[in-house]
């Protein structure tokens, strides 16, 4: 009886792979639907699992008989179907290999680089692979995929395939071993991919990025960009001026406060100081919304306090040359000043009631 969960599991996930080698077998065979054949499949495994699913895979056998949950793998909450599926193929490489014979047949197709992140980022670190070739391709077709499925989540502000990152940071990156598995050029693109996406999966943290930085490869240009600390600011002020929504966009900006103290060179802190400036004024090439020119704002204010009167006044100057601007601006005006006053004068008469009822002393 206590056998019975361990072997729906083990059936279950056997018959999702079945599912999947169907999918790219008819990818494969029938081209006038091969896009939408991927499609699918991708959506497929990107799906979260539901309550049906849910109580069959999430239960392995412990030592004694009983059932436990596989909190590791649960952690959050909610589990798609690419992290179970994820993890099988580094436990059972073997039921794999006819995907991957597949995918190889697809490799240059939409989706393929989708689905094989998904499924393979684990076993692309985790299991021998003997081919430096297939090495390469992987760590490429690796990079390049989750490069796409974190734009999804950038699009939709959500975050979906956050376990793929918190695993290509937290057990890639800071690890040196098993980031070499993959080739250097695969490598650099990898940390690269990193640093853009960090600050949106909120992993910046001040210790996670000394380190990310420390374990960063060297590039050939080097001399020309500078250290850890430059690429990855550069790749951050990039990743800035491509993003179109607004919440991210200021989500971003919200935690740029980490970059304080990094040591860079003067032409990257002139390019992250120009980005940030790009956004606190309306107009062109940017068209910051008032939300995302306040968070510039405060951003730039924190990260280059010195000068930061004189930007200001210089920015008032230049909202005078767009006069379609000024009755929203005086109104953004007139309503600050008015809820300012407002919260100023009740905490008066909060602070003057408290007071009144505060006992005297004897």
């Amino acid at each position: 009886m206590q056998e019975v969960p361990t072997n729906r599991r083990s059936d279950y996930l056997a018959a999702l792979t079945q599912e999947i080698e169907r999918k790219l077998q008819k990818a494969l065979t029938n081209h006038s639907q091969r896009l939408q054949v991927l499609q699918q499949l991708f959506a497929d495994i990107a799906l979260e699992i539901d309550d049906r699913a849910r109580d069959i895979i999430l239960t392995k056998k412990v030592e004694g008989g009983g059932i436990s949950k596989l909190e590791d793998i649960a952690e959050g909450g909610c589990i798609c179907f690419y992290e179970v599926l994820a993890d099988h193929y580094v436990k059972s490489p073997e039921s794999a290999r006819r995907i991957l014979d597949l995918i190889m047949q697809l490799w240059s197709q939409s989706f393929v680089s989708h689905i094989f992140a998904l499924l393979f980022h684990k076993w692309s670190f985790e299991v021998p692979i003997d081919e430096s070739e297939a090495s390469t391709r992987y760590g490429s077709a690796l990079v390049q995929g989750a490069s796409d499925v974190f734009w999804i989540d950038i699009q939709t502000n959500t975050r979906h395939f956050f376990s793929l990152f918190r695993y290509l940071l937290e057990e890639v990156a800071l690890i040196p071993d098993r980031s070499k598995k993959i080739s250097i050029q695969a490598r650099r693109d990898l940390y690269l991919l990193l640093s853009r996406f960090i600050l949106f999966y909120d992993l910046g943290e001040e210790d996670i990025l000394q380190n990310f930085l420390m374990q960063f490869p060297t590039y050939p240009n080097s001399f020309l960009v500078g250290g850890p600390a430059d690429y990855f600011v550069i790749e951050l002020t990039d990743m800035l001026q491509k993003l179109k929504v607004e919440p991210v966009l200021i989500h971003y900006l919200s935690r740029m406060g980490v970059l304080q103290g990094l040591e860079l060179r003067m032409a990257t802190s002139t390019r992250l100081k120009a980005c940030l400036y790009s956004f606190t004024s309306p107009g062109g090439p940017a068209y910051p919304t008032r939300a995302v020119r306040h968070a510039a704002w405060n951003t730039l204010d924190f990260l280059f306090p010195v000068g930061r009167y004189p930007r200001h006044v210089i920015s008032l100057f230049f909202r005078l040359l767009y006069p379609w601007y000024w009755p929203s601006s005086c109104w953004n005006f007139i309503m600050t000043c008015v809820k300012t006053i407002f919260y100023y004068v009740l905490g008066l008469i909060i602070s003057s009631w408290e007071s009144m009822n505060r006992p005297k002393n004897a």
